[in-house]
């Protein structure tokens, strides 16, 4: 299928955007892939270090044999769900290396923080910049500079991002990413939201909301509902990091620890089970270096991904931020562009009933990725951890006999959930560009109702998400209102999620009342169905537009025509003067909860458009 001409443009502009910074980072990808292997490039001291805890056999092989040594690094901790199945990945690589003749060894471990436990409190203004933080994590990993493959195990919402901006940090390296799959369904998302709405009015109290909460969160694996974590393992997909159609399997299948051992077999081109026992040099597989399958065609793809599912709106900065790791400059226009013309082929909520496990019964990213590449709004021609590149990564995998095989996606088994790109849910994608006095911004409309798409309504100005929470409760919300957080970007105080605006505004809009929000902050992969222009550019706290704005301002937010005005006449608005945040939430914001230690990352923190980076 020829590649559709506005995919061609988009990725056009980003390679020549990014020509020098991509020609500076490829020309370190192949200075560091052309020095000998660790083991003969370092002292003896070096070597004698790196390898004293490993099992004779194991320090023989890669000493003596010079076998492949793969570094593990790992986000598991106990307190995610998602993150608690990593536990005896470990075990189960280094095993399947050894019977490949070759070694592994955890390189380290990074952390993981969980935004659903931290939404709404302090340590949510930690959450951002954790991810250069487990980048700057993985990066101490590696810096032992003695693999010659990594396995990444991580799963969530800013892990996957740090991860991957880490890894390219080491692009010579060949890469492969270990997810660890969702939870099985409990209670709805529906049901759950229904339940939040209810509290937010006093309709229930504590036990009925914990209870709820409790039924949906459940078990082992990722939450279920298509935020950051699950558009992460979408994205990935996409990209070609992992083994084909590992994203959505569940954590207690058999399937799951075959998955894993596989992630060995794709980094090692080592045989199947039931194979002749052979040493696997990496070299002569010719597996491609991080650095080189993530090129512009890649990020494309991943951005397409993200757009055709209505994923993350935090994917506009972590991607930006990842692409950049990868000397790639994209912008929010590009995301635009892409989005005129990739439609939407699913719909798993908060953009629909379903949840990912229903989405992969139906098809899956198999079926998405397929669609895609049927439809030219994916690059075929990309390198990926797989001899068959992308196109392998429309299969669906199923267990056959001591190994495994892919199945082709086939129809989809739910159109409620995935839809040919023949047949889309919408034409466009799930993501729009908002741009005009106030800034730029994003806002995820897949899941706001068409009659929604234009909001305009006198503001009322908040300094933070608390005092928004108090005013609904004293019923001083119950009307035609846009709603201005501000203070909420990078520098001013982490950029937290907002996500506990989201039931008191839906429940104001199920009241009849047309709202909006309107904030320098992010909301999160859970964005709902009110609609909000997030992530204003330039912030409030560096002297953006949000600054000027005052109570009964009339604010316009235009999602089909993709603007974000305040309706004041423009003598006035320039002559206001800027507002500076007040200083007791100055110091609020700064203090407590580890937030002290993130203060040169607040200082240093580019735009949302630039990613949020703190190490640029």
């Amino acid at each position: 299928m020829k590649l559709h001409p506005a995919l061609a443009a988009v990725t056009s502009r980003i390679q020549g955007r990014s020509r020098e910074t991509r020609s500076v980072y490829l020309q370190a990808v192949a200075r560091a892939g052309q020095r000998k292997p660790g083991p003969d490039r370092l002292g003896c001291a070096n070597v004698a270090h790196a390898f004293a805890a490993l099992p004779a056999k194991d320090k023989f092989r890669v000493v003596a044999e010079r076998a492949p040594n793969l570094g593990i690094v790992s986000a598991y901790n106990d307190l995610l769900s998602a993150h608690a199945p990593l536990q005896h990945y470990p075990d189960i690589i280094k095993a399947e290396a050894r019977r490949l003749g070759a070694t592994a060894q955890v390189a380290g471990g990074v952390p993981a923080m969980c935004d659903g436990v931290t939404q709404g409190t302090a340590g949510m203004e930690l959450s951002l910049f954790s991810r250069d933080v487990i980048a700057m994590a993985t990066a101490v990993a590696l810096s032992h500079d003695v693999f010659d493959g990594v396995l990444m195990l991580g799963v969530c919402d800013k892990i996957v991002p740090g991860l991957l901006i880490g890894a390219l940090h080491f692009g010579h390296l060949p890469t492969v990413f270990v997810p660890a799959g969702p939870m099985t369904s409990g209670l709805s998302n529906n049901a759950k939201a229904r339940v939040r709405e209810q509290a937010a009015q006093g309709l229930v109290g504590r036990a009925e909301l914990l209870q709820a909460e409790s039924a949906a969160y459940h078990g082992p694996g990722t939450c279920t509902f298509y935020g950051t974590a699950n558009s992460n393992q979408m994205l990935l997909e996409a990209m070609g990091l992992h083994v084909p159609g590992t994203a959505f399997i569940n954590p207690g299948e058999g399937l799951r620890e075959e998955l894993t051992r596989e992630a060995v077999r794709t980094l090692l081109g080592g045989p199947s089970p039931g194979a002749a026992h052979a040493v696997a040099g990496l070299g002569s597989t010719a597996k491609p270096a991080i650095g080189q399958l993530v090129d512009e065609r890649c990020i494309v793809n991943a951005m397409v991904a993200l757009l055709a599912t209505g994923g993350s709106t935090n994917h506009l900065i972590h991607w930006v931020a990842v692409a950049r790791a990868a000397g790639i400059v994209i912008d929010w226009d590009d995301f635009a562009a892409l989005s005129d013309v990739v439609p939407l082929l699913s719909r798993v909520y908060p953009n629909g009933s379903a949840d990912v496990n229903e989405f992969q019964a139906a098809g899956g990213p198999g079926y998405v990725i397929r669609e895609l590449l049927d439809a030219g709004l994916m690059h075929a021609d990309v390198l990926t951890m797989r001899q068959g590149g992308l196109r392998e990564f429309t299969g669906i995998p199923e267990a056959a006999g001591t190994g495994l095989r892919w199945q082709t996606a086939g129809a989809s088994k739910d159109e409620r959930v995935v839809r040919p790109a023949s047949q889309p849910f919408s034409a466009s994608g799930g993501l729009k560009l908002l741009q005009g006095p106030l800034g730029r911004a994003v806002i995820k409309v897949s899941a706001v109702p068409e009659d929604r798409h234009l909001i305009e309504a006198p503001a009322r100005v908040f300094d933070s998400q608390e005092a928004l929470l108090e005013a609904f409760d004293a019923g001083a919300l119950d009307c035609n209102v846009v709603c201005v957080v501000r203070w909420q970007g990078p520098q001013a105080n982490g950029m937290p999620e907002l996500h506990k605006l989201t039931p008191p505004l839906a429940v104001l809009q199920g009241r009849g009342y047309r709202v909006a929000l309107v904030t320098d902050g992010r909301m999160s992969g859970a964005s709902g169905k009110v609609p909000a222009a997030i992530h204003v550019s330039p912030e409030a706290a560096d002297g953006g537009p949000l600054a000027r704005v005052r109570d009964g301002d009339l604010i316009r937010l235009d999602a089909a025509a993709g603007r974000l005005e305040v309706l004041v006449p423009e003598a006035e608005w320039l002559s206001r003067e800027v507002a500076v945040m007040p200083e007791q939430l100055r110091l609020a914001n700064g203090l407590g909860m580890g937030r002290e230690l993130f203060a040169g990352m607040r200082r240093s923190a580019l735009t949302a458009e630039q990613g949020a980076c703190s190490w640029l």
